[in-house]
């Protein structure tokens, strides 16, 4: 309650103005604490975020952004000594819930399609153009998603859901040899530009038909497949297979306007990348759902293991380590989501 009345004192300051009505808005996985504040001439959102390189990170992230015309929320007014912030009121329809209401009618149609392709040709812009503005230093996780990323991932990925629902015997020296050798492979590609860290459709709103992205103070300086797949296999979104393959081709006809770029090479990571992305989405399900007990997370589980039933077709690296092979083969094919539990 006292976090809400600096929010309060915040908007009066800058307004000069009181607050006629404070809402509380649900967060996903995040800790930060999220307030739509309105009175009869405007509306806009009161973060509260307790960390405070973390907020520093989204608010000087934000500026970058915004010079550089990324569709982003604007930053009105800060107090970083409270933790607190006020910035604008992009809505409510994320990309999910935007795409969700026309696939009820439509299925996956051409006009959810042309959303995703204004999505990805704005990504490169995020990861190239303004990626070169990014001060690095500010990353208050990472500096970069390099090994020390990739190896907590594929621990998070084990400590959260394998170590929870996975009932079989794991050769854990094995793994975590298999697990060092996966980042080494995908430390073959340069990671040069900016990583958002989670490009996922919950982190892209719609506000007049055009994507505004939110949710990138986790970001860092990484390999550009990352971002890509975050979005493209993200779990509930659940893009069809044939149309996935369609955006690839178009994010690099993209890319390809800032930057030279080797098609194949690229391919040849990228799946790569999506299976490290699902296995720490895998870990936030597990840690989200059981530990952090918000069980809503959990249904995402059986869309995640479909993507690494079809991850684990494409990407050829997997052959070299036959443990975590193993491990999300008896993921594909002996596993089951029944009433809410998994069955392993």
């Amino acid at each position: 309650m006292q976090d809400t009345k600096k929010l309060e004192k915040l908007f009066q300051k800058k307004y000069n103005e009181e607050i006629k009505e404070i809402i509380s808005l649900k967060g996903d996985g995040s800790d930060r604490t999220l307030f739509r504040l309105k009175n009869n001439y405007r509306t806009v959102i009161g973060v509260i975020g307790k960390n405070k390189k973390e907020n520093i990170a989204f608010l000087e992230f934000s500026n970058v952004f915004k010079k550089n015309n990324i569709r982003v929320p604007g930053i009105f007014s800060e107090n970083l000594d409270n933790n607190i912030y006020l910035e604008e009121d992009l809505g409510d329809d994320t990309l999910y819930l935007w795409a969700s209401k026309i696939r009820e009618q439509e299925g996956f149609s051409d006009k959810i399609v042309e959303m995703y392709k204004k999505v990805i040709a704005e990504l490169p812009r995020i990861q190239i153009i303004a990626g070169k503005d990014i001060n690095y230093d500010l990353c208050y996780q990472h500096i970069e998603f390099g090994k020390e990323s990739m190896m907590w991932d594929a621990h998070y990925f084990k400590w959260n859901f394998l170590n929870i629902f996975y009932r079989q015997d794991i050769k854990n020296e094995k793994l975590e040899q298999e697990f060092n050798l996966f980042a080494d492979f995908l430390l073959e590609e340069p990671k040069d530009n900016f990583l958002f860290r989670d490009f996922q459709s919950r982190n892209i709103m719609i506000k007049d038909n055009e994507p505004y992205f939110i949710d990138y103070q986790s970001g860092r300086r990484g390999a550009l497949q990352y971002d890509l797949a975050s979005l493209l296999y993200d779990a509930k979104a659940n893009i069809p297979q044939d149309i996935r393959e369609k955006l690839i081709e178009e994010y690099i006809f993209q890319v390809k306007k800032y930057i030279n770029l080797d098609q194949k090479k690229f391919k040849k990571y990228f799946y790569g990348f999506a299976l490290i992305r699902i296995m720490q989405a895998l870990g936030a399900y597990g840690f989200l759902g059981s530990v952090k007990n918000k069980p809503h997370f959990l249904g995402n589980i059986p869309f995640a293991v479909a993507n690494l039933e079809i991850i684990s077709d494409k990407f050829s690296y997997l052959n070299d380590l036959p443990e975590l092979k193993n491990i999300i083969f008896n993921l594909c094919f002996a596993s089951a989501y029944k009433n809410g539990k998994i069955y392993l």
